[in-house]
């Protein structure tokens, strides 16, 4: 049995944060055409323009939420939201990169509502999946990396019996738990910490599941983590 709990002390941070889960079982995440999920992140590149109003990025206002968000809690320096380094590329000019199925789905999907978007793969966690204040001796090895790099005491993290998942909340996602084309069974989770948002976080958490079964097949679940329903069964 494996559940996802968001602890105590990030809901004194943040009461109002809600995280829709996608629990995505038995799925195909190989590649076989790679240019149906290209197409997919041009189109989402496209449509995440509507959330660049400002020439400043840090002026618009789905990057300002998680710009003070993160002074609220430890952060590693230049650490920044993912939504927000998507929509840096998307200002820039640059394409989103095509990864595997699972991940073009997810950061389609953060584009097109401006909400930051993760995924793990279940089959390498050991013990339950929290979302908590680090304790500052989590091991951490980042995505593409090879060296060590645990999160600061009091940062907010993912981790689970072994180590960190992804240092400062959404920032930076850890290689031992990535996504490949060999996942079968993903948990994914979409971030809002804006009230005035919820029907978007929603209305992105079913994009994302019908996305999900469309695609790749499997068994899609999904749930609303709040601070009303702190945790979740993520396997029996």
């Amino acid at each position: 049995m494996t559940r996802f709990v968001v602890e105590d002390d990030v809901w004194a941070i943040f009461p109002h944060a809600k995280i829709g889960v996608v629990v995505a079982q038995g799925i195909d995440n190989g590649i076989k055409n790679a240019s149906v999920y290209e197409q997919m992140l041009r189109e989402a590149e496209k449509e995440a323009r509507k959330f660049l109003e400002f020439e400043e990025l840090s002026r618009n206002p789905v990057i300002v939420v998680w710009r003070e968000a993160f002074r609220r809690f430890k952060t590693k320096k230049g650490a920044r939201c993912s939504v927000e380094a998507l929509l840096k590329r998307v200002k820039n000019g640059q394409h989103i990169r095509t990864i595997n199925p699972l991940v073009d789905i997810y950061n389609s999907v953060s584009l097109r509502y401006g909400l930051p978007c993760g995924g793990e793969d279940i089959d390498t966690f050991v013990g339950d999946i929290r979302l908590a204040l680090a304790d500052g001796h989590e091991p951490f090895i980042p995505l593409g990396g090879e060296e060590n790099d645990p999160p600061y005491e009091g940062e907010i993290v993912y981790k689970d019996d072994v180590g960190a998942i992804c240092r400062c909340w959404n920032w930076r996602e850890a290689q031992r738990t990535m996504l490949t084309e060999q996942t079968k069974h993903a948990f994914l989770c979409i971030e809002s910490i804006d009230e005035t948002r919820n029907e978007v976080l929603y209305q992105a958490l079913e994009e994302l599941a019908s996305s999900i079964r469309r695609h790749l097949g499997g068994t899609v679940k999904t749930h609303i983590v709040d601070i009303h329903h702190p945790e979740i069964l993520i396997t029996d």
